[in-house]
């Protein structure tokens, strides 16, 4: 059995001769994972997620394979084990919950008995008769992505879900795709450009930049990569420390700022002992790492 429910194999892809959109992209999504897709805006990932869904035709044929079997092989019928989101969600505002629902198992094929499952899932019980433009953006994406779930997916494709929301919004919509992930097994495949939420939500993350891969793999993989950690030291001013600086690496980034890069996190303890004995007056330490800064030492070697 494969285990990766999507592949790309040296995917390309242009709107015209002048540039390519995707260039030799090769992806390889676990399955049971959620996974991450990164890019910058105008990278592609928009295109790649309506390729993998069939809004876009393939240019060179057998280069996007689902469950392991190619793409062009299964139309229609991949259709049956996968929900998606692409782009803004289609909600009618003037139905309710309930009957936006019912409006797509009866065009699925779906019994009406499915809609309260997925109506307690995505946790709109409460709200089912009330009129979608009455909803929160969030109870609306958790609506859509209710709508995605009614044919019980094996695959959820969602471009950026939490694109617009509030945190509160942002939150549920994690919670939800975690539950999804976990309880039902399901492999999600999320772009998103906000990355503090991927790492909060992913297992896995690919990263792409003018159309080519620079990174795939799991965070903990990314962060083995990335293994360099920078350290903000807050001061009162920054002037008057300029003269017991000699022996670090040290850059400064304000009036009150003094940037450190260190080897590990196991080395931040050190550094401030050293900067007390030297008479460091601080007032606040950061410490970066991360996705967002690992996604953009990548993006800026490009």
């Amino acid at each position: 059995m494969n285990e990766y429910l999507i592949q790309t194999k040296d995917l390309n892809f242009q709107f015209n001769n002048k540039r390519k959109i995707l260039e030799n992209l090769s992806l390889n999504i676990p399955k049971g994972s959620i996974y991450g897709f990164l890019g910058p805006n105008g990278a592609g990932k928009s295109t790649t997620m309506r390729l993998i869904t069939g809004l876009l035709n393939e240019q060179q044929n057998e280069s996007i394979y689902l469950f392991g079997e190619t793409l062009s092989k299964q139309l229609p019928q991949i259709f049956k084990r996968i929900g998606s989101i692409i782009e803004t969600p289609t909600l009618y505002l003037h139905l309710s919950g309930y009957d936006n629902l019912k409006l797509i198992a009866t065009i699925q094929e779906v019994p009406n008995s499915k809609i309260q499952e997925i109506l307690e899932l995505v946790e709109l019980s409460k709200f089912q008769k009330q009129k979608a433009k009455q909803y929160s953006l969030g109870m609306k994406q958790r609506l859509a992505i209710g709508m995605a779930l009614l044919n019980d997916p094996e695959l959820l494709i969602l471009d950026e879900p939490v694109n617009g929301l509030d945190p509160q919004g942002i939150i549920e919509v994690r919670q939800l795709l975690k539950k999804l992930n976990k309880e039902k097994g399901i492999t999600i495949f999320i772009s998103s450009h906000l990355l503090s939420e991927i790492e909060k939500t992913c297992t896995h993350v690919g990263i792409i930049n003018q159309g080519k891969l620079l990174f795939e793999g799991s965070l903990a993989d990314l962060g083995n990569k990335n293994k360099n950690i920078t350290v903000d030291i807050i001061l009162d001013e920054v002037e008057k420390y300029h003269s017991k600086l000699n022996g670090f690496e040290v850059t400064q980034i304000d009036s009150k700022t003094l940037q450190f890069v260190l080897d590990n996190e196991k080395e931040i303890p050190e550094l401030i002992q050293n900067l007390v004995q030297n008479d460091f007056q601080i007032y606040g330490v950061n410490k970066r790492g991360g996705l967002e800064d690992w996604f953009i030492n990548l993006t800026d070697k490009k």
